[in-house]
C-alpha cells in the first residue's frame, strides 16, 4: 500500500509541475513549457493508472484533485507571485480535511 501511495505522489508532482508550465507556456506561445505540459501530464497520468490497480477510481481521484488544488495553490504563490484571501485558505483548509478524513476513516481507501 506504501508503494501505491508513492505513486499517486509521484503523479501529483509531475501534474503539479505540467500545471506550472501551463501557466508558464503563455497559453501554448512559449516552446519549452508546452513540452512540459504535454511530457508532465502524460506521466501524471500514466503514474495515476498505476495507482487505479490498488485504489478505486473515486478515492484515488479524490486524493489526486485534493492535494494538487493544495500543492499547485501553494506553487502559484511561491512560484508565481498569486495571492490567496482568508476564504481561499479555508477553502483549501477544508480540501486537506477531507483527504485526512478520507485516508484515516474511510475503509474504502484500504
Amino acid at each position: 500500500m506504501i508503494k501505491t501511495y508513492l505513486l499517486l505522489i509521484i503523479a501529483v508532482l509531475f501534474e503539479i509541475f505540467g500545471s506550472n508550465c501551463l501557466q508558464a507556456s503563455q497559453q501554448f506561445t512559449r516552446f519549452w513549457p508546452t513540452v512540459g505540459v504535454i511530457i508532465s501530464f502524460g506521466f501524471a497520468f500514466w503514474f495515476f493508472t498505476l495507482v487505479l490497480r490498488e485504489l478505486p477510481l473515486g478515492i484515488t481521484y479524490a486524493l489526486w484533485s485534493g492535494l494538487g488544488i493544495i500543492l499547485i495553490a501553494l506553487s502559484g504563490w511561491l512560484i508565481f507571485g498569486q495571492k490567496l484571501d482568508l476564504p481561499a485558505v479555508f477553502g483549501i483548509g477544508l480540501i486537506l480535511s477531507g483527504i485526512l478524513v478520507i485516508n484515516l476513516f474511510s475503509s474504502a481507501s484500504h
